[in-house]
């Protein structure tokens, strides 16, 4: 990459990188896929997660010309500061990769997070998440910005299983705050982000967890800011290199907490259910708007039949 274009610290990487060590190298190549991670790192946590050791690391930072690893770590913070362009965001995650190739890329990558997800994330996390959200006395969710539809898709589920589930409404901090007012220790709140990390969903969990309120955390990484005032993260691996953020990992695992629930209370989720099925059916929820998957055509000609009558 040009040096005009991108950040100081990538362009002494791309500058140097032909000279570096094997170790070096697959810092490097750390850095650039995962630098919103590593910025969180020590050296010697930076070096054992990509397999090399502390010295290598302090090695790599005067090598690339700077005072040592502390200076390094400035430079990556500007680094996070400023972000990639969209452009320089795709290339660093796929290359010049071929339209026909895409398809394949893509998918092949979101399976590789899913599998990631599963090696990596903790069962007792897990079972701690499903049994803080069965002991709530109210549960809270928030997720901002790309992180809004997993919010809204764990509630839509939730609102199926309790009766006492608040989507908190995203739209100004203010609104949050009104929201969570009365969120106290009977109460969980489960926040949802990744990368680029929303101040506003951290900041609501900071309020919370002063609330003495139990914080669930469905985030990337052990080092992210939104574990702070967490007492359970559930850590999914996402991809925020693309142009598109894959979440695909992160709705595994709400599907994961769903599916839990329901098993936990499945008395409740048949009896909400089965009312469901009747108002439905009562406010013709599902008749002449819908169509039988099963013969279409049939579905028509009785919708035109009630039609003429």
């Amino acid at each position: 990459m040009n040096s005009n274009n991108t950040n100081e610290l990538l362009s002494k990487i791309n500058e140097k990188y032909a000279r570096l060590s094997k170790g070096q190298k697959l810092l490097a190549e750390y850095i650039a896929e995962n630098y919103d991670k590593a910025v969180f790192l020590t050296a010697a946590k930076l070096g054992k997660t990509v397999g090399v050791s502390e010295s290598t690391v302090v090695r790599f930072a005067t090598q690339l010309g700077y005072d040592g690893y502390p200076g390094f770590q400035k430079a990556l913070e500007e680094l996070v500061r400023n972000k990639l362009n969209s452009i320089q965001r795709m290339e660093v995650a796929y290359g010049r990769i071929a339209q026909s190739e895409i398809l394949e890329t893509v998918l092949q990558s979101d399976i590789e997070k899913i599998k990631l997800t599963l090696a990596g994330i903790e069962q007792g996390a897990f079972d701690l998440a499903v049994d803080t959200m069965l002991n709530a006395k109210r549960i809270y969710i928030v997720g901002i910005r790309s992180c809004a539809p997993l919010a809204s898709f764990l509630g839509f589920y939730l609102n199926l299983i309790f009766d006492n589930v608040t989507l908190v409404n995203t739209n100004s901090a203010s609104e949050i705050f009104e929201q969570l007012i009365r969120i106290n220790e009977e109460d969980v709140i489960i926040g949802i982000s990744f990368p680029r990390y929303s101040m506003r969903t951290l900041k609501a969990l900071e309020f919370a967890s002063n609330r003495k309120a139990k914080v669930i955390t469905l985030t990337d990484s052990v080092h992210s800011p939104m574990n702070l005032y967490s007492s359970c993260n559930l850590i999914a691996r996402s991809d925020m290199a693309s142009i598109v953020d894959s979440l695909v990992a992160p709705l595994s695992v709400v599907n994961a907490l769903v599916v839990a629930l329901c098993m936990k209370k499945q008395t409740e989720v048949i009896d909400t259910l089965g009312t469901l099925e009747k108002i439905w059916d009562e406010y013709q929820v599902y008749s002449s708007d819908e169509l039988n998957p099963v013969n279409d055509k049939m579905s028509l000609k009785k919708v035109e039949r009630d039609g003429e009558k």
